[in-house]
């Protein structure tokens, strides 16, 4: 079978004045991590804070990678190019170093290139929450009509994007990228790299605040989607967020609005959430209306589904197949529901916390039968809104727990707030990481109870559900 993915004639052609005279060595893959390095990938080593991925270019050689780009010289028993100043040769031998300013600006300039020999359409999607669901379920959508690739994991980022433009391939006809961002002109450089006609805005919340300084300053940044599409491309918005609406005022594409408000494109009422069955509505476009049911957890589920089809709308899907790809998705992305100790249920959401979706974690903890335990550690980077965001979580998890541990010095408010708002002090308990909630989880947990771990990513909640999971 021909190869149809990058070569190492292409990297040189992005990097450098080199045209190719010759067939180059195919490329397997683009890899960042030494130890994922496989025959004929190639390395980029990148300087992180503690670890220089350039004291790993011999170990991504030893496991087949055929080139590295590097910033700085490596030397060994390999070739290497220096494409500093734009002129260079094909190499002689392999494997290769090959030396660029910067290996990120190296990356992201290759990406740009490849991305642009395709025509295939991308749809890029931003928010506070919920853009790996959305990017999950927007695929499952399209992939019912069109070859269609999709970001893996978390792959949403300066270096995540890039990585995911190289996996483009002819047969693709769809795109669907998950951007985030950490500062101001980071969407706006992903929509450089990646070309969206469509791009899909989840809401609005303050994660990353405390990076960012305001919650102006997130909208600025997430609108920088919208404001980098087309004439000819769409702006899918929120209509039950004020915020995300704003940003209909800067875009030139066409707005097609989502929500559970009757003024929007497409619209959703009559939800029912089925517990660990998934959410049922109705689903309105124009004057059709059919019922859905998506078997992802928890009401705020809708949304999701909502802007999947909007995408599906859009992209011209018939409503079979739009039907098909809400209802298909198999797994429940980061939120896992597993079996606990002595026949009790796990709710791991331990991937990230925000305000939002720990409310909506909490929701769904209260649309399930049996006593609810729920486990909530620090949400991180909320600035300014943080007393007041632990505070509101405080208030629902008094509302819907049996009782509620919290995890870390910050999530004490949300104790604090759950014994004001009514909880006793025998069905609350602090303690300062995730390992020391485990022996109160040990003694707590009987059969039937339903589990909710939840917290920053920075917290590692995960460790909960690994040590529970080895408690019979």
């Amino acid at each position: 079978m021909k190869h149809t993915g990058p070569d190492l004639g292409h990297i040189l052609e992005a990097l450098t004045d080199y045209r190719p005279t010759r067939e180059e060595p195919a490329v397997s893959s683009f890899v960042v991590d030494s130890r994922e390095a496989v025959p004929g990938s190639v390395f980029i080593a990148f300087r992180g804070e503690n670890v220089d991925g350039h004291d790993y270019v011999a170990d991504a050689f030893a496991r087949g990678a055929i080139a590295a780009l590097v910033q700085q010289p490596v030397t060994g028993e390999w070739a290497t190019l220096d494409t500093r100043g734009g002129q260079t040769a094909a190499p002689e031998r392999l494997p290769v170093c090959i030396l660029v300013d910067d290996t990120l600006r190296a990356l992201q300039q290759i990406s740009r290139a490849w991305r642009a020999r395709f025509d295939v359409r991308l749809i890029g999607i931003t928010g506070s929450v919920g853009k790996t669901s959305t990017k999950e379920l927007t695929a499952a959508v399209l992939s019912q009509r069109y070859q269609t690739l999709k970001s893996e994991g978390n792959q949403n980022n300066e270096i995540g994007v890039p990585l995911t433009l190289l996996n483009l391939r002819p047969e693709h006809e769809r795109a669907v990228v998950e951007m985030g961002m950490y500062a101001q002109g980071e969407i706006d450089l992903l929509c450089d790299l990646a070309r969206p006609v469509i791009g899909v805005v989840t809401m609005i919340g303050p994660v990353h605040l405390e990076r960012l300084g305001s919650i102006e300053a997130i909208v600025a940044a997430k609108r920088e989607l919208v404001a980098a599409l087309p004439d000819d491309g769409a702006a899918v918005l929120n209509l039950d967020d004020p915020r995300v609406m704003d940003m209909a005022a800067h875009t030139r594409a066409r707005v097609f609005t989502y929500g559970l408000d009757s003024a929007a494109d497409v619209w959703a009422d009559q939800i029912e959430s089925m517990g660990l069955d998934g959410v049922r509505f109705t689903l309105h476009h124009r004057d059709e209306a059919l019922t859905v049911r998506v078997p992802l957890l928890g009401r705020h589920s809708v949304h999701t589904a909502l802007r999947a089809a909007a995408v599906g709308i859009l992209e011209g899907l018939g409503w079979d197949e739009i039907v098909a790809g809400l209802g298909g998705l198999s797994s429940q992305l980061r939120l896992v529901v597993i079996p606990g100790p002595r026949d009790s249920l796990l709710i791991d959401d331990t991937y990230n916390s925000s305000p939002d979706s720990a409310l909506a974690a909490l929701n769904l903890l209260a649309d399930l039968d049996g006593r609810r335990i729920a486990v909530l550690g620090d949400m991180l980077e909320l600035g300014d809104a943080e007393f007041q965001a632990h505070r509101l979580v405080g208030r629902r998890a008094a509302e819907v727990a049996d009782a509620l541990i919290t995890v870390g010095r910050r999530a004490q408010t949300i104790g604090r707030e759950a014994l004001g708002a009514g909880l006793s002090n025998a069905q609350v308990q602090m303690v300062e990481d995730a390992p020391a909630s485990v022996g109160l989880l040990e003694e707590l947990i009987r059969p039937g109870d339903v589990i909710l771990i939840k917290g920053s990513l920075g917290m590692r909640m995960d460790r909960i559900v690994t040590e529970l999971g080895r408690i019979a």
